[in-house]
């Protein structure tokens, strides 16, 4: 196996948030080449910009800005972010809910920009032609999400002590906000704020049973059906009526017995945080996230 299909395998087998990490490495590392070596600046077609009318030039913005880094600590930082909240929030919940849920606050942070910086004067930026890049309102989303719906959630810092979703995500809050207020870098902490913003929005509405980014799930599953390869071949298979009803109703009945044995799980959690589950409760809910 040559060192590029190697590649491509453990490519392959990573899971959608390994993937995303490895294209924003890949991107920045591109980016840092092209601009140091070739003074080529393909990313400004990419950024988000602060006029709106430039944006409607380039409304993919929205959410390529995301994926896109000004250095290396600023990738370092979000990437290490992503890889942590998305593993806590993964293990408890549908892979494309916390891919809707990081892709929206992308969404929602750009938006926050764009308003921001065209309803208040251009000096709020420091700049008229300014830009945003970072996955900043993504991760903040995620963070908010999980401290809102989850709040007993922890995280192991350096093997030595546990520390509480819920206050990373209160001294976050408030380190944006006096940040934003003292005018360091506002375009970026009003992204953040977006994030915020969605993050609750959307866990609110999930403890009432809301899955708020169902629509935007659709959209995206079909944006990707666009580019993949359709067959040709058709598989015909006939079954009795009865039999086919039969099969129906059982497989709905497993379906609604599993998702009332998550719901339950969920609340638990909700109510007493996740390390109050049993071992048995903790695999039933990773398997149940790897089937969806």
């Amino acid at each position: 196996m040559t060192t590029i299909e190697s590649l491509k395998y453990r490519y392959n087998n990573l899971d959608v948030f390994g993937k995303i990490i490895t294209i924003n490495v890949i991107v920045y590392i591109v980016d840092v080449v092209l601009t140091s070596l070739f003074r080529v600046n393909v990313v400004k077609y990419f950024v988000m910009p602060s006029g709106f009318g430039d944006f409607i030039l380039q409304p993919w913005s929205l959410i390529s800005y995301g994926f896109l880094h000004s250095g290396f600590l600023h990738l370092l930082f979000n990437m290490l972010f992503l890889f942590y909240l998305s593993r806590a929030a993964s293990n408890l919940f549908r892979t494309k809910m916390v891919l809707n849920i990081y892709l929206l606050g992308i969404i929602s942070g750009g938006l926050a920009y764009l308003a921001v910086s065209n309803i208040i004067p251009t000096n709020f930026f420091g700049t008229k032609n300014g830009f945003m890049v970072g996955a900043s309102a993504g991760v903040s989303a995620l963070l908010m999400f999980i401290a809102i719906y989850m709040p007993k959630s922890e995280i192991r810092l350096f093997n030595t002590f546990n520390v509480k979703w819920m206050h990373i995500a209160i001294f976050f809050v408030v380190m944006d906000v006096f940040r934003l207020m003292l005018g360091i870098n506002q375009g970026g902490y009003v992204a953040h704020i977006g994030g915020y913003i969605l993050g609750y929005y959307y866990a609110t509405q999930l403890v009432k049973g809301k899955d708020i980014g169902v629509g935007f799930e659709r959209v995206m599953d079909s944006i990707v059906s666009w580019f993949k390869p359709k067959s040709n071949l058709k598989t015909v298979h006939r079954t009795s009526k009865a039999s086919s009803r039969k099969s129906s109703n059982s497989k709905s009945s497993d379906k609604s017995d599993k998702q009332k044995k998550i719901d339950i799980i969920l609340d638990k959690i909700s109510k007493s945080g996740y390390n109050s589950l049993s071992s048995e409760e903790k695999a039933f809910l990773f398997d149940a996230s790897k089937d969806d």
